[in-house]
């Protein structure tokens, strides 16, 4: 079933794009959200008309996700932790770790936005990669670092 996507979809395509998809995915979640709409004459006539201000969108979007990225591209986030035998944390650093980090570093992040795999359990440098928006990546490094006496006062 094709279907005009009224919102920009990471797995599907962008805002203003004609998709291919299984006719039950388009009845029963896109439609009835407001994120697609059927293909037809009175919709493709409508697409016509929004072009420019959908391309408009796309691009601030575009600039947004460019400047976000340039933001991110030499930040290192430093956590620190509670540190057992081995060089093993207490526990594990997270998403929501992170994204509180960047906040106080100046940067807002969704931590959903954060893609980390699993839990960072170890001491030392990770590479994490972070949705910026319009279906663009960038790298942050994380560097996790025991903690002293004086920070656990």
């Amino acid at each position: 079933m094709e279907i005009i996507l009224k919102k920009t979809i990471d797995t599907l395509g962008l805002e203003g794009e004609i998709v291919n998809v299984k006719p039950g995915y388009a009845r029963n979640y896109l439609i009835p959200k407001q994120f697609a709409d059927m293909v037809t004459k009175a919709n493709l006539a409508r697409l016509e008309k929004e072009q420019q201000a959908i391309a408009k969108r796309l691009e601030e979007e575009k600039n947004g996700a460019n400047a976000l990225a340039a933001q991110l591209e030499d930040k290192v986030v430093t956590i620190a932790r509670k540190v057992g035998e081995e060089e093993r944390l207490f526990g594990s650093v997270n998403t929501a770790d992170i994204a509180e980090q960047l906040a106080e570093l100046g940067v807002k992040i969704d931590r959903r936005s954060i893609l980390l795999s699993e839990p960072i359990k170890n001491i030392g440098e990770t590479k994490v990669a972070v949705k910026v928006g319009y279906q663009m990546t960038t790298e942050l490094t994380v560097q996790v670092v025991p903690e002293t006496a004086d920070e656990e006062e």
